[in-house]
């Protein structure tokens, strides 16, 4: 579930101006400059945001666990159902820290950062777990019974991933470290390279030897989740690494 996007505010224009106009809060104090940043310096500053963001990717790393738990264990049909509930349980407890951190980001700073930024940094980690909760729930709808290696190389690659971009957000609260953190980004984008890799060679082994064609078709929507699972992990680095290197000293 994505977060409510951010609400424009009414804002009338300087004397010679077009009048009233509704915009980004932070899109008036850009295009006016200096003069009107004053207005979100007063805004206060939420000091727990930190906590919903980094209690948010403890539960993604925990989803990408669990799936990658639920593909390595699959042949153990009387706990299937359990583990692909536990996904869905933790991309739901997700969802409710989503909607927090997105009312407290309406009325308040996450200082230092620009709140659009780190607005498109919580729809992105968002996407991750509701990508990998489609993985879980697309097993059961499509009445998958086995699993490949390539979908067990693909989820833990996902979940190597995961992992690195809850270390990337952790950084994000003082920014000490930030060539490590600008590392980890790095990293992330190499997993998604190599999870590019496997989903090639994924799909040539399917086109070549399944011959089931509605086996093919549920496989290679499975593979595909998978795969954008570190798509997306890769646009949640990209988004701290603009961070960091916006901000750090």
């Amino acid at each position: 579930m994505r977060p409510a996007p951010l609400a424009p505010v009414a804002y009338r224009a300087p004397r010679g101006g077009a009048g009233t106009v509704f915009c980004y809060a932070e899109s008036v104090a850009a295009a006016e400059g200096e003069p009107m940043r004053w207005i979100r310096r007063l805004m206060p500053r939420d000091v727990q945001f930190f906590g919903l963001l980094e209690h948010h990717v403890e539960l993604l790393a925990e989803a990408a666990a669990a799936l990658g738990e639920l593909l390595g264990s699959y042949d153990d049909i009387a706990g299937r159902a359990g583990r692909i509930q536990r996904v869905d349980d933790l991309e739901r407890q997700a969802d409710r820290l989503v909607q927090e951190a997105a009312a407290r980001l309406h009325r308040s700073r996450v200082a230092p950062f620009d709140g659009k930024r780190i607005y498109a940094l919580l729809t992105e980690l968002d996407d991750i777990l509701d990508l990998m909760q489609d993985v879980a729930e697309s097993l059961l709808l499509y009445d998958i019974q086995r699993i490949p290696t390539e979908a067990l190389q693909l989820a833990e690659l996902a979940q190597a991933g995961c992992g690195k971009v809850q270390r990337a957000v952790h950084g994000l609260r003082d920014l000490h470290d930030a060539t490590g953190l600008v590392r980890l980004c790095d990293e992330v984008d190499a997993i998604e390279s190599d999870a590019d890799r496997v989903l090639r060679a994924a799909m040539s082994r399917l086109f070549r030897h399944e011959t089931d064609v509605r086996e093919l078709i549920k496989l290679k929507a499975i593979y595909e989740l998978l795969e954008s699972v570190t798509d997306r992990c890769k646009d949640a680095a990209t988004t701290v690494e603009g961070l960091v290197l916006e901000h750090a000293r």
